[in-house]
């Protein structure tokens, strides 16, 4: 026993070691994906870490306010700590960091998990090894929002190996921390509902102990997992637009969705081709399409084999149950998403699929025992897990940025107009406003009632100075959607740069009047009041957003502009240096504090800030300018020549 142990610990090291060499260059992601946005980008209480962030998180039951859809506390804290820890939009280490640690100590669980069930331990850490490896368990480790997968299948999994240990040692107080880690899964993500019948399962087989007490066993189970489903189905609607009940998909097409994912998930297990994190629902939603035809023909056949097999082992059927009651939450028969499935979803359920693996090495563990034997076992390992690594690392590659992971998305499917529009918006923030414009329109084109798409494209319109044609967007936004408070923003912003600064005024204030806590609006009001000359109302409005929005860049950038103005130097420079806190690459808030700097004679700080927006922005004139200047005040002429030249070369009117 003591030998199988030891032996246990050093394939775990091994196989984790493996684990973090292959998922390495997820570290140093950069990708952004669909909803960071809202898990930390502009989530004000996870861009505030405290206690009083965290108490919110865990008191926001029934209707979460930063982050749509349903109760995830301990994911959002977990967001949260990582934050603290230096995880920033630009710079995501800490994020990654910690997604890996969890995606390599889920793979150890497993491992055990695997080893208790069968007691075997090298058929535990081959199988461990695959999964570790495995293409499709890439999606939570680089997408920041999906820390919830990984820790609740983290928490998850601990409830497993604790239920066995219990079942052969029994013990109330093994069972409570059993409901205590489910309850730790369920407020990370609700996906894992149906957990305690994956626990009857395990009852079934291998366990092979269902019994009328077992069934008792699992009472607290259901009940937290009941409370689970009214928190989450409460949050779920209150929180976010768009849920269809399975009633308004209809029986038909719940059965086409059921069959196409039966097979989808398994075939893209066994042959992770082309793995993305979107895949559409095939069009029409019919037998006609491939897919949907392979699924129904695939589904019926492989339901007569599994039944079939019941007459000899209960070790195929019980393992896809697993699976099927696993992923059933995410089987897209409540309509939560865009997509009919997805890498992520099947993270957890490909358990059921492991424990097949594992029964089946097993058996030929138990066999002769050949060396000829084991050396086959070796190489199909070496050469699946070589293929797996290899599949992986050029995965990970498309996520080293947010233009490269759309890219690639779209490069498989080509007509998914959130793809375009996200495109659009990475680009747009990379200030290549043309070809953000060009994937928007794309966008439009295949879906003209993409609302947030038409937003975002109005918003570049605004930035190329195309007024007209913004506003004409934005009418057509708010004609049917008039509640749309990012619209009205946006209307606010085409007025403003059109010079109308009460209509800019009255635009956003329509945009409070639907989202009273709307930050960005506050800080326009402020701007266009500064722009007024009523400075103490600007910084009224500026307060008014931090209050909202602690961790808004801009905003102190702005404020820290109106107090300059105003001749507060020192503060200044301390809302300077909270907004260059929070974004270290801000070129304009190193160029304006060098400013402050120089209007109290500190020459010193002033260059150093002039210098780091340079390097950060080398083709900004005025700083050059300003560079020049400071550098001649101390004396450094050649430098103060060099820097002139360059700031005239850039804005020849600098001359005048």
């Amino acid at each position: 026993m003591q030998t199988r142990i030891k032996l246990l610990i050093v394939l775990l090291v091994v196989v984790c070691g493996a684990v973090l060499a292959v998922h390495w260059p997820a570290l140093s992601a950069k990708a952004l994906s669909f909803d960071d946005e809202q898990y930390f980008v502009s989530n004000r209480l996870v861009r505030s870490p405290s206690w009083s962030s965290a108490k919110q998180f865990l008191t926001e039951v029934f209707q979460p306010s930063t982050v749509q859809g349903y109760y995830q506390p301990l994911s959002m804290i977990s967001l949260m700590v990582d934050y603290a820890l230096g995880g920033r939009p630009e710079n995501l280490f800490a994020f990654h960091r910690t997604s890996l640690a969890l995606h390599m100590a889920n793979t150890a669980l497993i491992i055990v998990f695997l080893y208790m069930l069968f007691g075997k331990v090298w058929p535990a850490a081959i199988v461990g090894l695959l999964f570790g490896l495995h293409p499709m368990t890439i999606e939570p480790i680089p997408w920041v929002g999906e820390r919830k997968t990984l820790l609740a299948v983290f928490f998850a999994l601990w409830c497993f190996v604790l239920y066995i240990r219990y079942s052969r040692k029994s013990g109330w107080l093994a069972l409570t921390i059993c409901v205590l880690m489910y309850a730790l899964s369920l407020m990370s993500k609700p996906t894992v509902t149906l957990l305690p019948l994956l626990l009857l399962l395990l009852d079934y087989w291998p366990l092979r102990r269902l019994s009328k007490k077992v069934l008792i066993e699992k009472v607290p189970f259901f009940v937290v997992g009941g409370i689970s489903v009214i928190v989450t189905y409460i949050s779920q609607s209150r929180s976010m637009a768009g849920v269809i009940s399975p009633v308004e998909h209809g029986l038909k097409r719940i059965v086409l969705i059921l069959c196409h994912n039966v097979i989808f998930y398994p075939y893209k297990v066994f042959w992770p081709a082309n793995v993305s994190s979107h895949y559409p629902f095939p069009e029409p939603l019919s037998i006609s399409e491939p897919m949907v035809l392979a699924g129904v023909i695939g589904t019926c056949v492989l339901l007569l084999v599994l039944l079939i097999s019941l007459r000899w082992t209960r070790a195929l059927l019980t393992p896809w149950l697993f699976f099927f009651l696993a992923i059933l939450p995410a089987m897209q028969v409540i309509g939560f998403s865009n997509v009919i499935a997805s890498d992520k979803f099947a993270y957890f359920p490909s358990l059921g699929f492991l424990m097949v693996l594992a029964w089946v090495l097993c058996r030929l563990f138990k066999a002769d025992g050949s060396k000829l034997r084991y050396a086959a076992i070796a190489a199909a390992v070496l050469v699946i897990a070589g293929s797996e690594a290899i599949s992986t690392r050029r995965h990970l590659a498309h996520w080293r940025d947010t233009e490269s992971l759309y890219e690639y998305m779209l490069t498989t499917e080509p007509n998914i107009p959130s793809l375009h529009g996200n495109l659009g918006f990475a680009l747009k923030t990379q200030g290549r406003l043309d070809e953000a414009l060009s994937h928007y329109r794309q966008a439009l084109k295949i879906s003209p009632g993409q609302f947030d798409i038409r937003n975002n494209m109005a918003d570049v319109l605004i930035a190329q100075g195309k007024l007209d044609e913004a506003i004409g967007q934005l009418r057509q936004i708010l004609r049917i959607r008039p509640d749309f408070a990012r619209a009205h923003t946006n209307m606010g912003n085409a007025m403003a740069a059109q010079g109308k600064l009460d209509e800019a005024i009255n635009s956003y204030n329509q945009s409070l009047k639907f989202k009273p806590d709307y930050a960005e609006a506050y800080s326009n009001i402020g701007n266009v009041l500064a722009m007024q000359g009523k400075l103490d109302e600007a910084l009224a409005n500026f307060h008014k957003a931090l209050e909202i929005a602690p961790y808004h860049t801009e905003v102190y950038f702005n404020l820290a502009n109106v107090l300059l103005s105003q001749g507060k130097v020192d503060e200044a420079i301390s809302n300077y240096r909270l907004a260059l806190r929070e974004r270290p690459d801000f070129a304009d808030a190193h160029d304006n504090l060098g400013n402050a700097f120089l209007s109290q004679g500190k020459l010193e700080e002033a260059i150093s800030h002039y210098r780091k927006a340079i390097e950060i922005e080398p083709n900004h004139a005025q700083t050059h300018y300003n560079l020049a200047l400071a550098l001649k005040m101390t004396g450094q002429n050649d430098a103060s020549i060099k820097h002139f030249k360059e700031a005239l070369r850039l804005k020849p009117e600098l001359a005048k």
